[in-house]
């Protein structure tokens, strides 16, 4: 009897994200937002999966194992600092946030340097770079203004040359 080779898929849902089922499962896992390289080899090496197998190839069980670990990441007894989310301002926990969860614990941090009326929230506030980058020639709005030349400078080289 020959074993079976499960079906390749094209799209494969993890996390609530579509992946590409030819990425090798490492860049697949790393696409989705809140997971970098590093967590996703971290994670597929906890679960004893190959990092090169191609996501179009995982099983439905193999994606829920992938989607629990992920979920309780904690579990998994990770090092503090692949956490995307440590100390975390409310609770003080450690976290792993994943997708639209990230977005709005940003969202939410951003309101609330605005709120207490930070530099930092002052700055996200008015539109400016917030981390220290320069503004002098960068992050300008409205029209853009260029360089003229004065109307005899063509004639004057003209005459140079």
């Amino acid at each position: 009897m020959e074993a079976a080779v499960p079906q390749f898929r094209y799209i494969v849902r993890v996390l609530g994200t579509d992946l590409d089922g030819n990425l090798k499962l490492i860049w697949g896992l790393a696409s989705i937002k809140g997971i970098g390289y590093s967590t996703a080899l971290a994670v597929i090496r906890k679960l004893g999966l190959n990092p090169e197998l191609l996501v179009g190839y995982l099983t439905e069980e193999q994606v829920a194992k992938i989607e629990e670990a992920f979920q309780n990441i904690a579990k998994l007894d990770m090092p503090a600092w692949m956490y995307n989310r440590r100390n975390d301002y409310e609770t003080g926990a450690d976290m792993h946030l994943i997708g639209s969860e990230l977005i709005l614990y940003a969202r939410k941090d951003i309101e609330r340097e605005i709120r207490i009326g930070s530099l930092r929230g002052t700055r996200h506030r008015l539109g400016y770079k917030v981390r220290g980058q320069r503004t002098r020639t960068t992050g300008r709005f409205g029209m853009t203004v260029g360089v003229r030349k004065k109307k005899g400078a063509q004639q004057q080289q003209e005459k140079k040359g």
